[in-house]
């Protein structure tokens, strides 16, 4: 009966400390959220912890998580660094029940990481980005070792105090100790109350000092919200062409001809999304072979000659038949204009400069072939898309949009730097990861319905999709019904050789089981390869095909 009773205070002992931490945890993550609305969003350790996990993840796992939980891969990073931080944090307040100062100095030592963190990251404003990982470690082993001091650490022992009175033979009624006194390193008496006093007093100031940090963020990204809330676009002055009645195919399931910006697919390494004043924005265009560099604002953009075009965009990420891939009506600068203003010509003409490296205010870094940027096709740094001002997440105020390259090459939201340099002087981000410098998108065709797996009536099924191949265009799809001949599909009318195009084939299914596969031929006379291959290094290629059911 004695062993129960002590395993079951150990035991509960042993809860208590583990809540410890993990209230010591909570109280760190809202102080280092409220130094760092008072510093800056950014530096916040899990956004600086996550942003060098994403740094450091190899390429394959990254595409994993793009693949596994597409939009959502940035909230499941964020919550696998709170589950670590929560278990973490409760390992530590169980250490300190026995070694409480070293139970906090465990503590500190992961806020000097998350420190260490801060300024590793290629967007670090200076040393106070440390402050936000600093002050929650120092929040957080102050509060443990006051919460295990009250669940009955180590170092709140109690007092010395003298033995009871010995027996006749010198020991402590028969127990055979000889000391006089209880040992320092006794636990103390389990405080109930003062725990609970002091538990629920730093839930209560975690909870309102995260509150109050929230709000003050949210206060930073005012100015941005209502530079954007003002910004009164100009009319285009080559406006788009008029979109030809039979783009948009009246079938169900088949994506819409323009993609709203709501369900534009969304694929970047922001785990806060920049919230950038057009007040203040500035951009700077420099670098090998700019003769004249350039400083422009975004009233300048504005005031410039503006194009409108109708543009598809696909994620180097997707897969054969995946959803990364949008089309969009933009508008912005054409930006063969301002470099031939600077002072650039292309490399095929005596340029210096054979990459155009765009960064973006989280410090991103994407590189372009300036070749592709000047041959006339329509380049552009894009200031609004489907008729309102670039969304937030999209690349508020200005971001780069060039048909015909896959997006980690050529879509840098966020834009505030334009530098020219050579492939051979420069790896930006993703290229230092294992992707190919030159990436133009590859030749595709999906199909949208049926769906996968889906069970459908005999007879006619309509199956139709979308294809695609920017700045080369799509002139024929074609449909196998498992291993049987390849038979032609009805292409809806084409938009421009940059946007994609929808396509119908009238299936006459028979019962049972049937693969249906599809291939595009593009403009230039190549036809969709067969040969399967991973989105690593220069984007996907195979064909894409699904299982239906007839009855």
């Amino acid at each position: 009966m004695t062993v129960v009773s002590i395993n079951r205070r150990t035991v509960g002992r042993g809860a208590v400390a583990a809540a410890s931490g993990l209230l010591a945890g909570y109280a760190a993550l809202a102080a280092a959220e409220l130094t760092a609305s008072l510093v800056r969003p950014q530096a916040g350790p899990v956004t600086v912890i996550g942003g060098a996990a994403i740094d450091r993840t190899p390429p394959a796992l990254k595409d994993f998580a793009v693949r596994t939980f597409g939009e959502n891969d940035k909230p499941v990073l964020q919550l696998g660094i709170l589950a670590t931080v929560g278990l973490l944090a409760a390992l530590l307040g169980m250490l300190s029940l026995r070694h409480r100062r070293t139970g906090a100095a465990g503590v500190l030592a992961l806020g000097a990481l998350g420190a260490a963190a801060a300024l590793s990251r290629p967007n670090a404003a200076g040393a106070g980005d440390v402050l936000p990982s600093s002050a929650g470690a120092v929040t957080s082993a102050l509060v443990l070792y006051l919460l295990v001091g009250r669940a009955g650490g180590p170092a709140a022992a109690r007092p010395s105090r003298p033995s009871r009175p010995s027996g006749g033979d010198g020991t402590a009624n028969g127990s055979g100790s000889g000391s006089g006194t209880v040992s320092d390193a006794e636990p103390a008496v389990w405080n109930r109350r003062g725990f609970l006093v002091a538990a629920g007093a730093t839930a209560l100031a975690s909870t309102g000092a995260g509150a109050l940090g929230r709000a003050l963020t949210g206060r930073r990204g005012e100015g941005a919200t209502a530079s954007r809330t003002a910004v009164r676009l100009p009319a285009p002055a080559s406006a788009a062409t008029r979109i030809p009645a039979g783009a948009g195919l009246p079938i169900p399931g088949v994506s819409a001809f323009t993609t709203p910006n709501k369900d534009f697919y969304r694929v970047d390494t922001a785990l806060v999304v920049p919230k950038v004043d057009a007040g203040t924005w500035r951009l700077r265009i420099h670098g090998k072979g700019v003769s004249r560099p350039r400083s422009y604002s975004f009233a300048d953009l504005l005031q410039r000659p503006l194009i409108e075009r109708d543009i598809t965009l696909t994620c180097v990420s997707n897969e054969v038949g995946g959803p990364y891939a949008g089309s969009a009506r933009w508008l912005g600068v054409r930006l063969s204009d301002l470099l031939r203003e600077a002072g650039v010509t292309a490399p095929s003409r005596g340029g210096r400069a054979d990459q155009l490296v765009a960064r973006s205010v989280d410090a991103m870094t994407l590189g372009t072939p300036v070749e592709e940027v000047m041959d006339g096709r329509d380049a552009m740094l894009a200031v609004a898309m489907n008729g309102e001002p670039l969304p937030f997440e999209h690349g508020f105020p200005v971001r780069m949009v060039v048909p015909g390259l896959y997006g980690y090459v050529s879509a840098c939201k966020w834009i505030r730097d334009i530098e020219l340099t050579t492939f051979d002087a420069y790896d930006p981000y993703w290229v230092k990861r294992g992707w190919a410098r030159r990436a133009p998108v590859k030749t595709q065709a999906r199909i949208d319905t049926p769906k996968p797996f889906a069970r459908t009536p005999a007879g006619t099924v309509a199956v139709a999709g979308v294809a695609w191949a920017q700045h080369r265009g799509i002139e024929r799809v074609e449909v196998r019904v498992d291993d049987g001949p390849w038979q032609e599909a009805d292409l809806a009318a084409q938009d421009t050789t940059d946007t994609w195009r929808q396509w119908s084939f009238p299936w006459q299914a028979t019962p049972g089981g049937h693969h249906l596969t599809v291939r595009a031929t593009d403009g230039s006379g190549e036809v969709q390869t067969e040969r399967r291959t991973r989105t690593i290094p220069d984007g996907a290629s195979g064909r894409h095909s699904v299982f239906v059911t007839a009855d």
